[in-house]
């Protein structure tokens, strides 16, 4: 099988510190992947409640940096693996003109979109379901991930939507074929974790194929 992991931090993620571009691709190589994506962390804005549970740091990286490091680690792996340039952007509608500079200023492989701050407060502390119900935290969410995602796709090609196992059936029934595996690993011994396990459930919901995306051009290996 042709795998590539397309979701992976490095030393350049502000929560990377467990791991590098070397020791996570090296651990890539030796589980038998063909690929491995760095999608490091960049979100322009950090709500400030954020401080009452951990120390503020910035949650951006150095792009140009990042990727010298790819193209040293690549010349030390040659053919053992493709590693692959990414991001992954922090959608925040007050840092639209941010994530278009960095967008247009650099050169990625993939970007990952992701909605991890809304309404100005971190959900995994728990702030922003106050006075919500379920339907109402949820829907509120995923409108914005909708609105976020359409306002990226305007001028960029190529999309894959993070689906979890339980949607994978019915988004086959509808017709879906675009599957990307990401293990959004921080530590080397989490990169490709369970792939073969996950490979074989795509077989046998009818899935040919696994995707992902080189100078953001959609590439399909078979499974």
């Amino acid at each position: 099988m042709h795998l590539f992991d397309n979701h992976n931090h490095s030393q350049f993620s502000f929560d990377g510190g467990r791991t590098s571009v070397e020791a996570s691709a090296r651990a890539a190589a030796a589980a038998g992947l063909k690929g491995i994506c760095f999608s490091d962390h960049c979100d322009h804005y950090v709500p400030p409640m954020k401080a009452s549970f951990e120390d503020l740091k910035p949650e951006h990286f150095d792009v140009p940096q990042q990727q010298a490091e790819i193209d040293r680690v690549q010349g030390l792996l040659g053919d053992n693996i493709k590693i692959l340039k990414g991001i992954e952007i922090g959608m925040y509608e007050e840092c639209r003109e941010d994530i278009r500079k960095v967008l247009s200023e650099n050169s990625f492989d993939q970007v990952l979109a992701s909605v991890h701050y809304i309404q100005q407060t971190d959900p995994y502390y728990g702030g922003y379901y106050d006075d919500k119900d379920w339907k109402q935290a949820y829907g509120t969410y995923l409108e914005t991930i909708y609105r976020e995602m359409t306002w990226l796709a305007e001028g960029h090609r190529g999309r894959i939507v993070e689906l979890d196992r339980d949607a994978l059936l019915r988004y086959r029934e509808m017709g879906g074929e675009i599957i990307s595996l990401g293990s959004d690993s921080h530590e080397p011994s989490r990169v490709g974790t369970g792939f073969p396990h996950f490979a074989g459930l795509l077989k046998s919901l009818g899935f040919r194929w696994t995707a992902h995306y080189e100078s953001r051009k959609l590439i399909q290996l078979p499974l």
